[in-house]
């Protein structure tokens, strides 16, 4: 069964695919030698330094970063390190990044006396030296949005891959309007709407949703217990909309790895996969999906503050954080001596 063919569609008409990052490494090395001594003691680190691992969507008042504050940076800086988001991000990746980011401003404005309201406060954080180093990595983190990505042999990692926006719309002020996470929610919607009364009473798995993603901030994932439909039993157009809503996640990749990451899942058991969803199912209603794979789990809620709180996560089983990548490079190391 050719589920997930149609995924294909959005990256086939790009350039083949080239697991050569050097093009991200240089941009990396620009940014790190733009820092000051002082500054890259702060942002700069061995490769397996252990906070490497560390990673959260809370503002960085609750959940302490490593790195430099982007708000510490001056405008050359800034300028590199925009340069390096834009190598490892797709275009709407990178705007997306910039709109969340940008809702800080818009929540300082709202929320004036909430003092975790601080425009700039996104972390970087460099591992290893960029294109010299066979295993290098590098992260961005701050409220509502983890990038981390490794780097190992010229192959790429790139989760866990966390996006959130509040407020998902903005009802008021400068942003009024502004629908940051828009597909991946409306996507599941139409999937879950478009399933008979049968089929719901698979997919939907509780009645109540979830406050938070379930696997949180974890450093490693499993895959969770099996709830929802499976894919295999989803009509032809109910599969459309899954393979739809997957590659709305992987659309702020850049394209060689998102068809990279695409052409992992096609060689998977695509039976397995299922869609889970918790909640009610009208736009006002607080609401959770996952899609779980046997590489990949894709989580997403909306479920605080009137169900206008987006949090959406990619999380690879294996390959979080580079380990499957790095697990290889270890064994034929060691092989090779």
């Amino acid at each position: 069964m050719k589920l997930l063919l149609i995924l294909l569609l959005p990256f086939s008409l790009f350039a083949k695919t080239t697991n050569n990052h050097n093009f991200g490494s240089a941009k990396a090395m620009a940014f790190v030698n733009s820092l000051n001594e002082v500054q890259k003691q702060k942002a700069v680190f061995p490769f397996n330094e252990i906070n490497r691992y560390d990673w959260h969507y809370l503002p960085a008042t609750m959940f302490a970063r490593s790195g430099i504050a982007v708000k510490d940076l001056n405008i050359t800086q800034k300028f590199f390190l925009d340069s390096l988001m834009q190598a490892y991000l797709s275009e709407e990746g990178y705007q997306r990044t910039k709109d969340i980011m940008g809702l800080e401003f818009f929540l300082n404005e709202t929320e004036p006396t909430n003092l975790s309201r601080i425009p700039e406060n996104y972390f970087v954080s460099v591992y290893g030296i960029p294109g010299k180093d066979r295993t290098w990595a590098w992260k961005f983190s701050g409220h509502h949005i983890s990038l981390n990505y490794t780097v190992v042999d010229n192959q790429l990692a790139f989760a866990p891959f966390f996006f959130g926006a509040f407020p998902a719309v903005a009802n008021v002020g400068s942003k009024k309007g502004k629908h940051i996470i828009k597909d991946e929610e409306y996507l599941g919607f139409l999937l879950v709407n478009s399933l008979s009364k049968e089929q719901k009473q698979s997919a939907i798995f509780q009645v109540k949703a979830f406050s938070d993603i379930v696997t949180t901030n974890a450093v490693q994932v499993s895959p969770l217990k099996h709830v929802g439909i499976f894919a295999r039993d989803m009509t032809h157009a109910q599969k459309t909309v899954l393979n739809k809503l997957i590659v709305a996640y992987l659309l702020s990749m850049p394209k060689p790895i998102a068809k990279t990451r695409m052409e992992k899942i096609i060689k998977e058991d695509l039976n397995s996969m299922s869609f889970g969803w918790a909640g009610g199912t009208g736009p006002r209603d607080p609401h959770y999906y996952r899609v779980q794979g046997k590489t990949f789990l894709i989580e997403f809620d909306n479920t605080q503050n009137s169900a206008n709180h987006i949090h959406s996560v990619w999380r690879d089983f294996n390959g979080d954080f580079g380990e499957d990548l790095l697990k290889q490079h270890y064994q034929s190391s060691n092989h090779h001596h």
